[in-house]
């Protein structure tokens, strides 16, 4: 072999391994993205992931429905210790003690400073930043964060003779309301709700009360639970009456009472305001929504965030952190917050969004989705009890309500014997976090 034909040999060879190397280079940074949202949400968020991944050639977030958000965050404290988890968890706001607790996580108001940036972080929503923030910084993204309200099926109310553009405010006019409804026919039962241990939550906070010691856990660890008093008694004793009339109806967790409403079995149902865009796309009927009702003659607070956030995991690489900050960049946009949000009925997260949507007269041509903003803005955010709940075993606490609640329903229990079962186990639990996380 002449030495020509060696060089052009050694030459190729060359150059293929610099192919092979140039195309590693190429391949795209991976962030995994582990996510709690099913149904009509899941193709929302699937389409933004799409969009980031085909406009962010460097990176490629992958995403993966983990379960229900109580099976999410098990599946994450589970994974983290043997590094198999996610560059981004979606946690619900009961989470959310948990997670800063967990030492598994890089605080969101720290990754600018980390990647040579600087961030506004005032673009966002002021109830959302607030319940999310320790000692005023952010800890975890805004991303998909809702409220309760009330929705109502118009057409039923006309046919039970109820005026449909005057929906019930008060727990009293639920009742009255509730009692025209069962003697027109029209339906069995009047209505039902989501996730009854976090309108439980809702009540209080409407209210300025508080549900646990603390200031609910934001001013340190709390130690006891604080609702089981004359005011919380009042509640469960208010749900307790209007299912022995038949008026309410147990709906079970999460949104399995959406259904009832879907098929017009139920008049009434309070509900996250993350189901708007589906029930009014599903539903043959004009739905209205409304303020969640209150309790006449007590104190005035807010209703308080539900919903998720994202948290960053601790101990990536700079390449790693750089497309996570990218993609929880790219979701505050507002044209994806706007997207979002009018997918899904979850709050567009920035001032520029809701302005915009203001602007193009979103909220005139559909006032749905002005409820949620108006109540959530409405009331007070200089409390506690007005800021929401943060607790470490939040959500083993709310199971503990669910079961107390369904013993007080199906008359196992009295409302005031069931709210003391369910603060006896709360205790225990708060007490057993504060020994193993307290300082």
């Amino acid at each position: 072999m002449n030495s020509r034909k060696s060089f052009l040999i050694v030459l190729v060879l060359i150059l293929c391994l610099l192919l092979l190397v140039g195309t590693a280079l190429a391949q795209p940074v991976t962030i995994t993205f582990w996510h709690a949202m099913s149904g009509s949400r899941l193709g929302v968020l699937e389409s933004i992931i799409e969009s980031f991944n085909a406009t962010h050639p460097d990176f490629e977030v992958k995403p993966l429905f983990t379960g229900t958000y109580a099976e999410t965050l098990t599946k994450y404290v589970a994974a983290y210790p043997s590094k198999t988890g996610p560059n981004i968890v979606q946690v619900y706001e009961v989470g959310t003690q948990t997670m800063i607790d967990s030492d598994a996580i890089t605080p969101v108001y720290q990754i600018p400073e980390m990647l040579g940036e600087t961030w506004d972080w005032a673009q966002y929503v002021i109830p959302i930043t607030h319940y999310y923030s320790v000692d005023g910084n952010l800890w975890s993204m805004p991303f998909n964060s809702s409220t309760a309200m009330l929705y109502y099926n118009k057409d039923l109310f006309k046919a039970a003779g109820l005026d449909p553009n005057k929906p019930p405010t008060t727990w009293k006019e639920m009742e009255e309301y509730g009692e025209k409804f069962l003697a027109s026919g029209v339906v069995d039962h009047v209505y039902s709700t989501g996730w009854p241990d976090w309108i439980f939550e809702q009540v209080l906070a409407i209210h300025d009360h508080l549900y646990a010691d603390n200031d609910n856990g934001r001013s340190g660890l709390a130690t006891k639970v604080v609702f089981n008093d004359d005011f919380g008694q009042m509640v469960f004793e208010t749900w307790t009456r209007l299912h022995d009339k038949g008026i309410y109806i147990f709906g079970g967790a999460e949104y399995s009472a959406n259904s009832a409403f879907k098929a017009g079995q139920i008049a009434m149902l309070i509900q996250s305001t993350s189901s708007l865009a589906g029930l009014l796309k599903d539903s043959t009927f004009k739905v209205g929504t409304s303020f969640y009702p209150r309790f006449e003659g007590y104190p005035v607070g807010n209703s308080i965030i539900g919903g998720g956030s994202l948290w960053v995991t601790k101990g990536q690489s700079e390449e790693e952190l750089r497309g996570v900050w990218e993609f929880l960049k790219y979701l505050g946009q507002e044209d994806i917050a706007i997207q979002w949000h009018k997918g899904t009925g979850y709050f567009p997260v920035s001032g520029a969004a809701l302005k915009t949507l203001l602007d193009e007269g979103w909220f005139s041509a559909d006032q749905a989705f002005l409820t949620a903003f108006l109540q959530i803005l409405s009331g007070r955010r200089d409390t506690a009890a007005s800021t929401g709940v943060r607790l470490g075993p939040f959500v083993a606490m709310r199971e503990i309500f669910v079961s107390s609640l369904e013993k007080s329903l199906a008359g196992q229990l009295s409302p005031k014997d069931a709210l003391n079962e369910a603060e006896e186990k709360m205790n225990l639990l708060l007490k057993d976090y504060a020994e193993l996380y307290g300082k």
